[in-house]
């Protein structure tokens, strides 16, 4: 049987894939598929009818299990963030519909019908694939978060064609520590293993010594943990008998790119997606793997480059375009704002809002998003992320975030902002002079203690300067 190319969902819940004893591991506690099948589906038997289910998306078994509850009722489920305050968490349950929560430990301004977990139940009929399976949350630049409607077909397809780029099989173990609010932690990291049937570890923090004690095949983490692990050289070297080390959700830094590869051996698979997308654009596990790039279309995604006029940008990987995808990974809209979804689409491309440029090959790099990371400075169009790059080059920088400010002369002028050591700004600006053009070395260098990020590692650049 071809497990990617299941009509279940979930098939390892189903009993398709038999069963594993230690199937399932959160923060030390583990589980079988039998009882966490058991467990949702008892679950699921008491969400039946409801239009949304909201979970409290703490690292735990406990978010494991509802997660398969909502999925196994064909409820939409809506995971809220463990950190969200009042004001946010309100509005995702208000908006999403969410009509019980399930696992919430601390939310006393919600009044909703709470849902405890059941120990036993029979297995539910599959929901048709048309049907919503996650309703995630997503910030855009101004206004409310948006509520991105992702369908069980789109889940399945994205997870299929992941498998096939990463050899993904269930003889694979996956260790990863991310938040289970996100695509990347939630349905790559654990709905992915339910699909291909693979044992799961998910080691509650992503510690660098969680991560080289989890003895896995494949590894999924952000720059910042790939960073950390890179940090303690015997953590790495301990991720030496791994398969695949995958890094998503922020650009992986060249420097860690390479001390990833010196340290364990691997060179780091990189794969590109959104919330509204999934994960579209990966390297390859037989394939090449350049820092900086993130690969080819999976299976079902076709994109396309777009320049500022219009047309078609040229594929010779230094034209700036923005990124276009089509295809089964698709979400199907943003939750009640008709307006904000066709305005996201041209026909059936979805504008992704990032900008990317494409080689010959077919090779995909991101350069930034459209409106933060394109700099338009005295004629010239420069990509902040090759400055950043060029900067953290420089012995002295740790971290680094490029931005446009406003200049009567220039448009904008390239602001750099740095984290590290004895910087000298005079010699920075001539490093990245020399490394790159003379047009994009940043007129300004501000020295900072650190860097503003979110709970997935991105660099939050509209805080800067505050």
């Amino acid at each position: 049987m071809n497990q990617q190319r299941s009509p279940s969902l979930l098939p390892s819940l189903r009993g398709e894939l038999g069963d594993r004893a230690d199937a399932v591991r959160v923060a030390g506690e583990p589980v079988s598929w039998a009882t966490l099948s058991a467990m949702a589906n008892g679950t699921a038997a008491r969400l039946l009818g409801a239009r949304a289910v909201a979970i409290d998306a703490r690292p735990t078994l406990q978010t494991v299990i509802a997660v398969a509850a909502g999925l196994a009722a064909g409820v939409a489920v809506v995971p809220v963030p463990p950190d969200a305050g009042p004001v946010e968490r309100s509005h995702i349950i208000r908006d999403s519909g969410a009509e019980a929560v399930v696992g919430a430990a601390d939310w006393p301004d919600v009044a909703l019908a709470r849902i405890e977990l059941a120990t036993d139940g029979s297995l539910l009929a599959e929901p048709a694939d048309d049907v919503a399976a996650l309703i995630v949350y997503t910030s855009g630049t101004t206004g409310s978060p948006k509520g991105v409607v992702l369908s069980r077909r789109a889940v399945a397809a994205g997870l299929d064609g992941l498998a096939s780029a990463w050899q993904w099989t269930a003889d694979d173990t996956l260790v990863h520590g991310l938040p289970l609010f996100h695509v990347h932690g939630l349905v790559l990291g654990v709905l992915g293993a339910l699909r291909v049937g693979c044992r799961l570890v998910h080691t509650g923090k992503p510690t660098p010594a969680a991560y080289a004690a989890a003895q896995g095949s494949l590894y999924f983490g952000v720059p910042t943990v790939w960073g950390r692990v890179c940090a303690e050289p015997a953590a790495a070297t301990a991720l030496r008998s791994a398969r695949l080390l995958v890094s998503g959700s922020a650009p992986l830094p060249v420097a860690v790119f390479e001390q990833l590869r010196a340290l364990t051996g691997h060179h780091p698979v990189e794969r590109y997606g959104m919330t509204e997308t999934l994960i579209t654009l990966s390297t390859r596990a037989d394939g090449e793997r350049r820092p900086g790039w993130v690969g080819l279309p999976i299976d079902g995604v076709r994109t396309r480059l777009v320049g500022d006029d219009g047309s078609a940008a040229a594929h010779d990987g230094d034209t700036i375009g923005e990124l276009h995808v089509a295809g089964s990974t698709l979400f199907d809209g943003y939750l009640g704002r008709p307006e904000a979804t066709a305005a996201a689409f041209d026909d059936q491309w979805f504008r992704t809002g990032d900008a990317a440029v494409i080689d010959a090959d077919g090779f995909h790099r991101i350069v930034g998003r459209q409106s933060l990371d394109i700099i338009k400075t005295g004629g010239f169009k420069v990509g902040a992320g090759e400055v950043e790059t060029a900067l953290l080059s420089h012995p002295s920088v740790l971290e680094a975030a490029v931005v446009g400010a406003p200049d009567d002369d220039l448009g904008q002028r390239i602001v750099a902002y740095v984290v590290g050591s004895d910087i000298d700004a005079a010699a920075l600006i001539e490093h990245v002079a020399a490394t790159l053009s003379v047009h994009k070395r940043p007129r300004d260098v501000r020295v900072v203690d650190e860097l503003p990020r979110n709970a997935m590692g991105k660099v939050q650049k509209g805080l800067l300067g505050r």
